[in-house]
């Protein structure tokens, strides 16, 4: 655990609370001191939940410590239960309690409650927020969940979806929907919607539909080697990996009806002429391994883009992401220090980001565009309308976030080039009202500056380098020019070029003997 002033992950207990908020009828006990309790703010204010999370905190403060700080929690599990009377109850310590070891999962096991008491087993100092989701699942599945006889028709179990998760909602009905038109009927949903009540009866279902591995791989593993549940391992994200996805599901189903692919967009819009000039645009991934993965097949097959570099930063999903990375002839990042991220970025100079909220903000400063993609996001990312990213609905909306940042860019980037046109400038009235066009009064031609400033390269008193280059007005005139999601890379690579060739000014002919020289 380390300090720092943005994270991509929580500690593991905001994880937990994350299943137990998308959870019905469950309550969680957190033991955790007075300021631990920000955690609610992350589901009512970015998430916009109209309800609190079902979490209880202890709320020790520096001077119960002296005290009897275990009593505090056997008294606030026992309120709990009270008010809130929920099926089944989880008991957990914050990153602050875990130091004062006061074991909240052996505490409520001798309270005798009158329902079932899960303790969770949260190493905040050597985990992370995943990790709670994936274990705080896994133990309600281990608690809960009883063999049973199959169900008459063939069902399925959705698995992964929490609360906080990014479209985790839209996904989930997206996916319920193509499972019907399949004629499969979903038994149970979790943890989004399910109660304890419905956890045990999981083992109902014929086989599980894992949607995030994050979140729910080790309970799908669980289900499949002690109630003999196969799960699919396909991630339905993009056309491509929804058909497959509907032939694993046929191969575990035994389904044959057809789908319907009529709403179904981005195939043809990704290959239609409006389209076609942003193949090759070289981009970025970074975001949770899951999201990254799905992403980076759906950008270089199914879009045209050159996959540019990837990395995740839950260190559970490394192997995978690098074995991808290594069939596109990359490096993998994984990092959870957004500094790094930047730098990598930086390095590379994409032409666009697919990254989290951090990747949103570091584009900004570097001037490319992002489209988020993955957890963490801020409350732009929950929308109101249906947005999901899986199946073919999804498709159509990846196509849409992805490319608009480029075309947007496109008409920022004309606009900036006209506007010292005399038709166009800002004093201009609007054509469409008569107004005559204002000629402006510049301080000097472009021409003229060009003669008057490109040639002057004084002697270097000082090694050139790219902190002391100096761009004369027409050079970076000139650069305006460039479209802006390849500006930075351009600018970078000129004053490299300058600091080689030993020039402290850049010219408009420096500037384009330095395209002339990276175009080789």
């Amino acid at each position: 655990m380390k300090l720092a002033v943005w994270t991509y992950e929580g500690p593991p207990h905001v994880g937990a609370m994350r299943v137990a908020t998308g959870m019905r009828d469950l309550h969680m006990v957190l033991h955790a001191p007075q300021g631990d309790t920000y955690a609610d703010l992350l589901f009512t204010m970015i998430e916009r939940r109209d309800h609190r999370p079902p979490v209880s905190y202890t709320t020790f403060q520096a001077r119960d410590l002296g005290a009897d700080t275990a009593g505090l929690f056997m008294q606030s599990a026992r309120d709990a239960h009270a008010r809130f009377q929920p099926q089944a109850l989880l008991v957990a310590a914050s990153c602050t309690a875990e130091l004062i070891q006061d074991d909240p999962g052996g505490l409520a096991e001798t309270m005798g409650l009158p329902v079932p008491v899960i303790p969770l087993e949260l190493p905040s100092y050597q985990r992370k927020e995943n990790f709670g989701c994936d274990e705080a699942f896994l133990q309600l599945c281990r608690a809960l969940a009883r063999p049973m006889a199959r169900t008459e028709r063939v069902t399925c179990n959705i698995l992964g979806p929490t609360a906080l998760g990014f479209r985790h909602r839209d996904d989930l009905a997206e996916i319920t929907g193509l499972l019907s038109e399949m004629g499969i009927e979903v038994n149970v949903a979790a943890p989004m919607g399910a109660s304890p009540a419905d956890i045990a009866r999981m083992g109902q279902a014929h086989f599980n539909v894992l949607l995030y591995p994050e979140t729910a791989e080790s309970a799908a593993r669980w289900l499949e080697r002690e109630h003999d549940q196969p799960f699919t391992k396909t991630i339905p994200i993009g056309a491509i990996a929804t058909r497959a996805f509907i032939e694993e599901v046929r191969a575990l189903s035994g389904s044959t009806l057809p789908v319907d692919e009529s709403r179904l967009r981005l195939p043809w819009w990704a290959a239609s002429v409006d389209s076609t000039y942003l193949t090759g645009k070289r981009v970025f991934l970074f975001g949770d391994g899951t999201h990254v993965m799905a992403a980076a097949k759906v950008a270089r097959d199914e879009m045209g883009f050159e996959v540019a570099g990837m990395g995740c930063y839950n260190r559970e999903q490394a192997r995978p992401l690098r074995a991808m990375a290594r069939e596109f002839g990359l490096t993998a990042l994984i990092t959870d220090d957004y500094l790094e991220v930047e730098r990598a970025i930086e390095e590379v100079a994409p032409e666009m980001i697919l990254g989290t909220q951090m990747e949103r903000h570091i584009g900004k400063r570097l001037g490319i565009p992002c489209a988020v993609i993955s957890a963490p996001v801020h409350v732009q990312d929950f929308p109101a309308r249906y947005s999901p990213q899986m199946g073919f609905e999804g498709a159509n909306v990846l196509f849409d976030t992805w490319v608009h940042p480029l075309v947007m860019g496109l008409e920022e980037h004309l606009l900036a080039m006209f506007r010292e046109d005399f038709e166009f400038h800002d004093e201009a009235g609007p054509s469409h009202h008569g107004h005559k066009a204002q000629i402006r009064e510049l301080d000097a031609p472009a021409a003229q500056a060009a003669a008057d400033e490109g040639g002057s390269m004084p002697p270097p008193s000082a090694p050139p380098s790219a902190d002391n280059v100096i761009w004369l007005t027409c050079a970076e005139r000139e650069l305006k020019k460039i479209p802006f999601f390849v500006r930075g890379k351009a600018r970078r690579n000129t004053e490299k070029f300058a600091s080689e060739k030993g020039l402290h000014e850049i010219s408009v002919d420096t500037l384009y003997e330095a395209k002339a020289h990276y175009a080789r």
